[in-house]
């Protein structure tokens, strides 16, 4: 286990000092604060030492020891886990919460510059192409909660056609660019173009990827900021995963520039509950997965509806298409869409912590559960009520987190993840590689851009 108490910590620094008198010490408050935050540093130094120094096989052995179904796959050869197709997905899953900690280390040393490039914004752009633009869309309610100013999430393919009118409306404008590789044509010509017609908006570009054009073709420009995470998060695998995260958590930065403490905070509770997660429900997620569904429809509220976006699209993409997939609100779902929940659909629900949401979203469950729609629901969420699920569901609880819902989406997409994974290995495919027809590339492959005439 990654836990570590204060008491392991600390060792017994007062082994005289009887425990109810020290609660009745003035110093209680001093004392217990720095224990929380030197707990605080000490898992964050823990779980991240699990994926460096080559001791990555040590934190894959323990959650091999934890759930059956990581053990059974990672028994085999390194070879054999390669000519089946899941050796750098499944690695790539399990690192998150590690390189979570290390991505929060990395924004928090460019507090300074980003700080003067958000300086008197009007409007934030977050641009993306297919899972990096559902990123930047998981953390849009954040901040413009948290910068209270209008932040839109528009596709990279919006802008190449609509220019910057599929911008919103307002100088000083940011704009910024996510990508894993930072080599596909409508991130690299969305920038492009916007630079030519707009030379005032400012950019900043998150990237996996060193050698990409993103991070490379515009480091000359004054008005651009590049930022490029660690070359772990540039996932080795067709399918986003660990980039899709951590660009998210880095993207998250900038609506906490005024307090790096809180966003490193955070990110050690996401942190957290994710090793949690997958050191406690993989096997569920493992069974869930062979289940005889042949549908997906994925529910979220608010900040979790993008996740719900992002976890359709990665079933769709690791079971190449054999899977049908839909993602939805909850209260949406009763316009139309939950006509197309059959008997053959898995439907799964990512819960809001709001008390008054949540009211909502369990009323749609119920009446899912009322009408006898679907073959089963997974429920995702922190404190799942028990009276919520039926015999036939399943529960994934997030424990030790204590977030808000607009820093939640991250951990949802991991489940996400989780089940295309599993689903892709049922189906006979090869999470590494799911497209077998060659469909779709780890790349989207160049194609004309239709630009403007100037």
């Amino acid at each position: 286990m990654l836990e570590v108490s204060a008491a392991s910590y600390f060792g017994n620094p007062h082994p005289a000092v009887d425990c109810p008198k020290l609660f009745d010490s003035p110093f209680t408050f001093v004392y217990f604060t720095i224990a929380f935050h030197y707990f605080r540093l000490d898992f964050r130094m823990n779980i991240t030492a699990q994926w460096s120094s080559g001791s990555q096989e040590d934190w894959l052995s323990q959650l091999a020891q934890a759930q059956r179904a990581t053990r059974e796959l990672l028994e085999r050869e390194e070879g054999e886990q390669r000519r089946l197709g899941y050796f750098h997905t499944l690695r790539e899953i399990c690192q998150q919460p590690a390189t979570w900690l290390r991505t929060a280390e990395l924004m928090r040393e460019h507090a300074a510059d980003l700080g003067r490039l958000t300086h008197g914004l009007s409007c934030l752009t977050l641009s993306g192409s297919g899972s990096s633009e559902y990123a930047g869309d998981c953390v849009r309610p954040a901040l413009r909660k948290n910068l209270g100013i209008n932040v839109q999430a528009v596709a990279s393919g919006a802008l190449l056609t609509l220019g910057v009118n599929a911008m919103p409306v307002g100088r000083p404008s940011l704009m910024v660019s996510l990508a894993r590789s930072g080599d596909s044509p409508e991130s690299v010509g969305a920038l492009s173009l916007i630079r030519k017609l707009s030379p005032d908006v400012r950019h900043l570009i998150l990237t996996c990827n060193r050698q990409g054009r993103l991070a490379n073709e515009s480091h000359a420009d004054p008005n651009v900021t590049v930022i490029t995470l660690e070359d772990a998060t540039n996932d080795r695998s067709l399918v986003m995963t660990s980039s899709f995260t951590n660009m998210a958590l880095a993207g998250l930065f900038l609506g906490f520039l005024g307090d790096s403490v809180k966003y490193a905070s955070v990110a050690t509770a996401l942190a957290r509950g994710a090793s949690k997660l997958l050191q406690t429900e993989i096997d569920a997620l493992a069974q869930a997965s062979r289940r005889p569904f042949r549908r997906v429809m994925f529910l979220g509220s608010g900040a979790h509806f993008p996740a719900a976006r992002e976890a359709s699209l990665k079933m769709l993409e690791m079971t190449g298409g054999r899977v049908v997939t839909g993602c939805e609100t909850y209260l949406g779902l009763r316009h139309g869409p939950m006509s197309s929940v059959h008997d053959d659909t898995l439907v799964v629900c990512f819960l809001s912590v709001d008390p008054m949401v949540r009211a909502y979203e369990a009323d749609v469950v119920r009446e899912l559960a009322r009408k006898r729609l679907g073959l089963f629901r997974i429920l995702v969420g922190q404190e799942v009520p028990p009276n919520l699920p039926t015999s036939r569901d399943v529960v994934i609880p997030f424990t030790d987190t204590n977030l808000a819902d607009e820093d939640l989406p991250i951990l949802d997409v991991v489940v996400g993840q989780l089940l295309a994974f599993f689903r892709c290995l049922h189906e006979g495919l090869r999470p590494d590689i799911p497209s077998e027809n060659g469909v779709i590339h780890r790349v989207v492959q160049a194609f004309t851009l239709h630009l403007p005439r100037t």
